[in-house]
């Protein structure tokens, strides 16, 4: 599944629920049916569709709005996009090691996958705290570097790495460059699977403690996505 395309149904969801809710306007009497005249005030009441199987509602437009469903992101949502675009690099930073170094071809196709699914994902991230940034001074330290950092080490630093769960160590990192044929695959496949779970972990903390719908979105996909993914490494290991 595409993150990029979740981000997006993500980010209009909040917006349809609204819309449906504010859009559906009529008119209405004092006996409480639709009337041809509108509210006495001059306001047009807000029809809001009900359950299916219950009937609409008529509301003012304040209680329409009490009503709209409140997804402003917070401290949870925050830090799981910012620090999953960090995972991310790193994937990314692993993943490219293996044309070169890889010995079995399935290895170097996962690798493949991984970075085609994750490069556009970092992007429906980055693209999302354009839209939601972090209050001044909130989140200080994490996803620094800009949008580099798929080469090297993965763009942050140790503190950083060691606050998020899979990332590999430096130390790792190296042993990886510098490993080849079945020693890489084998490295490879170990470090990424320990990536993915420490993916799930994030994806987790995300779906219990954030409050955007747009980030559990993101976090749902990264469950589907590289759950299966780690059943696919731990069958090629």
């Amino acid at each position: 599944m595409d993150m990029a395309k979740g981000l997006l149904r993500g980010l209009a969801g909040a917006a349809v629920v609204s819309a449906t809710l504010l859009a559906l306007a009529g008119c209405q009497d004092d006996d409480g049916k639709t009337g041809a005249n509108g509210a006495k005030d001059g306001r047009n009441p807000v029809i809001a569709p009900g359950k299916p199987g219950e009937r609409a509602r008529t509301l003012s437009p304040e209680q329409a709005a009490r009503e709209r469903p409140d997804d402003t992101p917070n401290a949870a949502d925050q830090t799981y996009v910012r620090g999953m675009i960090e995972h991310h690099r790193q994937a990314l930073t692993m993943s490219a090691l293996a044309p070169d170094r890889a010995s079995a071809e399935a290895v170097k196709g996962l690798a493949e996958r991984i970075a085609a699914a994750q490069r556009p994902e970092i992007g429906a991230m980055e693209k999302w705290l354009a839209r939601y940034p972090a209050p001044s001074g909130a989140a200080a330290g994490t996803g620094g570097g800009g949008t580099g950092g798929t080469g090297g080490t993965g763009g942050t630093g140790g503190h950083d790495h060691g606050a998020m769960p899979g990332m590999a160590t430096e130390q790792q990192l190296k042993e990886l460059a510098d490993a080849r044929g079945t020693d890489f695959d084998r490295l490879f496949l170990k470090l990424m699977t320990a990536h993915h779970e420490g993916a799930l972990k994030m994806a987790g903390q995300a779906l219990a403690g954030g409050n955007n719908v747009a980030v559990e979105e993101m976090a749902t996909e990264v469950v589907a996505t590289q759950t299966a993914e780690i059943h696919r490494m731990r069958a090629l290991g």
